[in-house]
């Protein structure tokens, strides 16, 4: 992994509006920009790209950090005209990346949103989130908030070679587990689900049965998408660690998003593994935008 430079700015706004296609939620709150998780075909590397840094090697090793971030949501959240509405905590990071250690703005922002009551949800890969466990309770006594855990596979091999900067996979469940039992609503985010590595059946219902085990109460799902600023980074990726599947992904990637004969073929297995494993259905639960989301400094 690279030497990680982190650079503290001062933010005019945190919660800020959505505009992508596809996205359940309209408010959007992110802490960091960059992320030290530096999981090959994360879909907010382009955002990098906003700011004159490149998608590949500068998203994962300079990271934005707004240092002024807690004072700002608390400004933003009693304004008359917030209305309380549900915002969704890492859009283009996460917001428990290894940066969390060290600055605790997750941790402020949460305290901000528990003193308003103000509906939340989260996606994060990182055990960290535990540190957090008794805000997190607080929330969940106090509004309706949702913890989403990013797993797209348990197997270590996979794991390895896309989210080199990532706690493992079974780590994760057991942090969900932990929350559950504290109250906390948790489910697992199984995606993006990595054509020909991670498609299969198998590692699909392994997915959906750990999740279950582990206390989930909900499993959603998406297929891979690689947008400008992912799909240059990916593909080298593609060609060294699975040079077998590179011509699929020729056809399948012409624009940014697989076929959908392909994506709905996927969410159909989704769902039955769903049903059987005594899930809520994707459509009830937030997934990955589609679009550009709208970020300010």
């Amino acid at each position: 992994m690279p030497r990680v430079l982190f650079e503290e700015v001062q933010c005019k706004s945190l919660i800020n509006k959505v505009n992508a296609p596809g996205m359940r939620m309209r408010w959007t709150v992110n802490p960091y920009r960059g992320c030290q998780h530096a999981c090959v075909y994360c879909f907010a590397r382009g955002t990098h790209q906003y700011l004159g840094y490149d998608s590949g090697r500068d998203f994962e090793s300079r990271i934005i950090v707004k240092v002024n971030a807690v004072e700002v949501i608390r400004e933003e959240l009693r304004r008359p005209s917030w209305n309380r509405e549900r915002v969704m905590i890492a859009t283009a990071c996460d917001p428990y990346q290894q940066a969390e250690v060290k600055y605790q703005l997750t941790r402020g922002i949460l305290e901000a949103l528990t003193e308003r009551a103000n509906p939340m949800s989260m996606l994060t890969k990182s055990p960290t989130i535990l540190r957090d466990i008794d805000i997190h309770q607080g929330l969940a006594a106090v509004t309706n908030s949702t913890v989403a855990f990013s797993i797209p596979t348990l197997n270590e091999e996979v794991w390895e070679k896309t989210e080199p900067g990532t706690s493992k996979p079974i780590k994760r469940m057991q942090a969900m587990e932990k929350l559950a039992a504290a109250g906390v609503t948790v489910g697992v985010m199984l995606a993006p689900i990595i054509p020909g590595v991670t498609d299969d059946r198998d590692n699909l219902e392994t997915v959906v049965r750990a999740a279950a085990e582990h206390g989930a109460t909900f499993i959603a799902d998406n297929v891979l998408h690689l947008k400008p600023g992912t799909k240059e980074w990916f593909m080298p990726f593609l060609r060294e660690a699975y040079p077998h599947l590179v011509q699929r992904y020729v056809r399948y990637y012409r624009g940014s998003y697989a076929p959908e004969s392909y994506t709905e073929e996927v969410h159909k297995v989704v769902a039955e593994l769903r049903e059987k494993w005594g899930m809520i259905e994707r459509s009830q639960r937030p997934v990955e935008p589609r679009g550009q989301l709208t970020m300010g400094l």
